[in-house]
């Protein structure tokens, strides 16, 4: 005949111990677990009522039962595990960085650290290490793009040189023209922003029209003069000329930053700038559009006053671009600063050129 198991004893002072445990609002889920599991065996309780109550496996409720038999409330924590977590050797890390650089797993388009781990036969937290020592983020992507203009340096060395030092009694001015800016409506009014809830709008809209922004930066400033239009021919560029002109002091020279846009370049424009030779045109290269300031203010435009807004109709649409000018020469307009000497910008391109050539060979 089998002897009945011996009670479960837990003394008082442990008991009282536990019960403060439960108390705290900080106490792990995992040792307040624990706990129930010995008060309530310390109650009457047999393993199988503990583990039905606290829905948990009866071998869990037995194994911190001999563990607390064993060595107390000490044994309610968990035991280290053994040995020290695996070193990677100078072989493997340089394994991890080859294939990171040189290769791509064969079930998709880059790296990801669980693939890597996969691959490498090592930890994520490994690959992960590996990759933050040697600054690499395969999820990242950038798109860059390396202009071939013939006069490439010429044109950097002049446009960063009126950016550094601007001439005397001269006003520099980066003009550019957005095109096609779309009058989009929501087809259901947004949802507004309110504590636990983002603002939320359909992804469904309506066309309502275009229209064009020809702007016009001054770099001293950070004044903008814009011309909206219906559409972007040499005509509306002559015009946009031409409101420069009134808009500005008759005895300022006007250095005016272009692209190589042919509406920039037509008979009619020669002919108006031959009358009215304080204009000075100074072009980007071209696939260059970065080096003009002003597309960093069209940027602000189309981020702050155009993505999250919607407009019933192209007047609407005008109306909101009218306001964020205003708003932007009264409160916002600063000096703008460039930096990056034209020595430092033909260097990086000619890297570019040079690394692009040498991954094609590679392949």
């Amino acid at each position: 005949m089998a002897r009945p198991a011996a009670p479960f004893v837990l003394t008082l002072a442990d008991a009282e111990i536990l019960q403060g445990w439960l108390r705290m609002t900080s106490l792990p889920q995992s040792l307040a677990q624990r706990a129930r599991i010995l008060l309530r065996l310390a109650d009457g309780q047999s393993p199988k009522e503990v583990s039905e109550q606290l829905q948990v496996s009866a071998p869990v409720v037995f194994k911190w039962r001999k563990r607390y038999q064993e060595a107390g409330l000490e044994g309610l924590n968990d035991l280290p595990r053994s040995g020290q977590p695996r070193k990677l050797d100078e072989a493997k890390i340089k394994e991890i960085l080859t294939l990171t650089t040189q290769r791509v797993p064969r079930e998709a388009t880059h790296w990801s650290l669980r693939l890597m781990a996969k691959y490498a036969g090592v930890t994520i937290w490994q690959v992960a290490q590996v990759w933050a020592a040697a600054d690499l983020k395969p999820h990242r992507l950038k798109t860059f793009k390396i202009s071939n203009d013939p006069h490439f340096a010429d044109k950097v060395v002049d446009v960063v040189g009126l950016y550094l030092n601007p001439p005397d009694n001269a006003l520099v001015l980066s003009v550019d023209e957005k095109t096609q800016i779309q009058a989009l409506d929501r087809t259901q009014p947004m949802l507004p922003l309110k504590p636990g809830q983002i603002e939320r709008r359909t992804h469904d809209y309506k066309r309502h029209g275009t229209a064009s922004l020809y702007a016009a930066f001054d770099i001293l400033t950070g004044q903008v003069i814009g011309r909206i239009t219906q559409r972007h021919r040499a005509k509306e560029f002559l015009a946009f000329l031409q409101q420069i002109d009134r808009s500005t002091p008759a005895e300022l020279d006007l250095h005016v930053i272009l692209d190589n846009s042919a509406t920039h370049k037509t008979e009619a424009v020669r002919a108006w700038l031959e009358k009215h030779p304080r204009f000075k045109l100074h072009f980007t290269p071209t696939s260059a559009s970065w080096l003009n300031a002003v597309e960093g203010w069209f940027a602000q435009l189309e981020r702050r006053a155009l993505y999250r807004d919607a407009f019933s109709s192209v007047a609407d649409l005008r109306a909101a671009i009218r306001r964020f000018i205003a708003a932007h020469n009264e409160h916002s307009a600063k000096p703008f600063r460039w930096n990056k000497t034209a020595e430092a910008i033909i260097g990086s391109v000619h890297r570019a050129k040079l690394a692009a050539i040498k991954h094609k060979f590679l392949d």
